[in-house]
């Protein structure tokens, strides 16, 4: 059931078959010269909806900002706080527990390691405050990189690179413009720079020319069946005491 396009009368039968809902996380950020700046975004929302389709879950409009640091200096990402991202997280789950619901799924298609620690420190801070909250915080990467791992030819792969690129021509061929050379970002290893984009100028992690559209649709696949068992699991979760 996709929230934002049911009823109020849709909204109250729902939550009779299920009180799960998925909150997509993404972001506006480069990815190279080739895939659109809302991949991210339209990754984890479309996982959420292809679930949908399969099991009643609640999906919530996904929210298209997040933190990136590693691409600040790109053109096109729009970077938000650290503080913004987590009220919002908050704030969020703090209203769907109010409606009724109490399985929670927040699901990252962005990879940023402070944006997901931002999501995990919320969902701590809202299992003290929610007593009967079920939370889960997962990065829909980490599910495509782990399961679709024997589909990927490209060792570490990662930002815009074979994955991201094969997902996108799967979904949306029509917003990929081209490639992107093979890169890998040189950052100072325990250092921090100023100005990011002298040791990544092309903002790829991986190799895009081994992507393709059907290696994306199997990946999406993978994605889909590890967050339906992911979903299997928080709602039949129960924490020792």
């Amino acid at each position: 059931m996709i929230l934002s396009e049911i009823t109020m009368p849709d909204f109250i039968e729902g939550l009779r078959r299920t009180q799960t809902v998925l909150i997509p996380f993404g972001a506006v950020e480069e990815h190279g010269r080739h895939l659109p700046l809302g991949t991210d975004t339209m990754q984890a929302y479309d996982v959420c909806c292809r679930l949908s389709e399969k099991r009643p879950v609640f999906v919530a409009p996904p929210i298209y900002y997040g933190v990136c640091r590693s691409t600040s200096g790109h053109p096109g990402t729009i970077s938000i706080a650290t503080d913004t991202l987590r009220a919002l997280a908050v704030d969020l789950v703090s209203d769907l527990y109010r409606q009724g619901m109490r399985s929670f799924v927040l699901i990252s298609g962005h990879a940023g390691g402070t944006h997901n620690a931002v999501l995990v420190d919320a969902g701590e801070k809202l299992l003290a405050r929610l007593p009967q909250a079920r939370i889960a915080v997962v990065t829909e990467y980490d599910l495509a990189a782990q399961h679709g791992r024997d589909l990927i030819e490209t060792a570490g792969d990662s930002h815009a690179g074979e994955i991201e690129t094969s997902r996108i021509l799967f979904t949306r061929p029509h917003l990929v413009k081209g490639t992107s050379p093979r890169e890998t970002p040189q950052f100072p290893r325990g250092i921090l720079v100023r100005n990011k984009r002298n040791y990544w100028p092309g903002g790829v992690h991986g190799d895009p020319s081994k992507a393709s559209a059907e290696k994306g649709k199997k990946i999406e696949a993978l994605v889909v069946e590890a967050l339906d068992r992911l979903v299997d699991e928080l709602e039949n979760f129960v924490e020792k005491v």
